[in-house]
């Protein structure tokens, strides 16, 4: 309330042009990122996941499309997941069905969920997340195409097809100066050393290839995802990963998943 307040004030002083202040509610607790696939009426809920937004440690600098996530996530359980489905997903498909606009693919739901698991909703996508879809692959243990194929073409939707007994963390690598802005050019070294480590994907992003070697393109550079047998196994698998990749300006957070467990 008083950062707000500052804020107001500070622009107030300056002379707002004519330009009001919008004030929107404040919404205490953890975000939470939750997608579906559905064929408009049946709804197959892909693993939860927690995304981290900011591009400091604790949660501290400017917002980001995302410097790492983590599935499954400690503030979401299976009985609140199905709540979720239940009071959010089933009446925003049903209500589009009402309207004749009946929606197939992937639905994501952005969730705040309050220190008494009380749910809200931040926003819709009608997509995968980034990062959040790296996770979600990792447990995955369908065949994704043969299921996207089926839903385009009005097959049915599989049962749930995701490891109950796996966990997965993705580390964001960025390039100098995101979020504010991106350095391109850096060569990029050790993408192969990391995954050979085993049970390590390394997703590309803003990669590209100059000369023969492997550069960074500005913004979010790579994904470095481990599955492990619980979130921590995981979490250190990722990590050591990570400092086996080099470039000049790359950052990173150093807490991903660290509070899950």
């Amino acid at each position: 309330r008083a950062e707000a307040q500052d804020v107001i004030e500070s622009h107030f002083a300056k002379g707002s042009d004519g330009q009001g202040v919008l004030l929107e509610q404040f919404l205490a607790g953890r975000e939470a990122s939750f997608i579906v696939m559905t064929d408009g009426e049946r709804i197959l809920p892909f693993p939860a996941s927690n995304d981290y937004k900011r591009i400091f440690d604790n949660d501290e600098g400017p917002n980001t499309g995302g410097m790492g996530t983590v599935s499954p996530t400690a503030h979401l359980s299976p009985q609140l997941e199905s709540r979720i489905v239940d009071e959010v997903i089933r009446p925003v498909l049903q209500e589009l069905k009402r309207r004749d606009i009946p929606f197939v693919g992937f639905l994501y739901a952005g969730l705040m969920i309050s220190p008494s698991n009380e749910v809200q909703v931040i926003e819709f996508n009608a997509r995968l997340g980034d990062p959040e879809t790296q996770v979600i692959l990792r447990r995955w243990q369908g065949n994704l195409a043969r299921t996207l194929y089926g839903l385009a073409s009005g097959g049915e939707l599989p049962p749930q097809e995701h490891s109950e007994d796996k966990a997965a963390v993705c580390i964001v690598l960025a390039s100098h100066g995101y979020p504010q802005s991106s350095r391109k050019g850096d060569v990029i070294s050790g993408v192969a050393e990391a995954e050979s480590l085993g049970n390590v994907v390394v997703f590309h992003a803003g990669t590209a290839e100059q000369e023969g070697k492997l550069v960074t393109a500005g913004g979010r550079v790579l994904g470095v995802t481990a599955i492990g047998e619980t979130v921590q196994e995981a979490r250190l698998k990722a990590y050591e990963a990570v400092e086996r990749i080099t470039f000049d300006g790359l950052q990173y957070r150093s807490d991903i998943a660290c509070n899950q467990e």
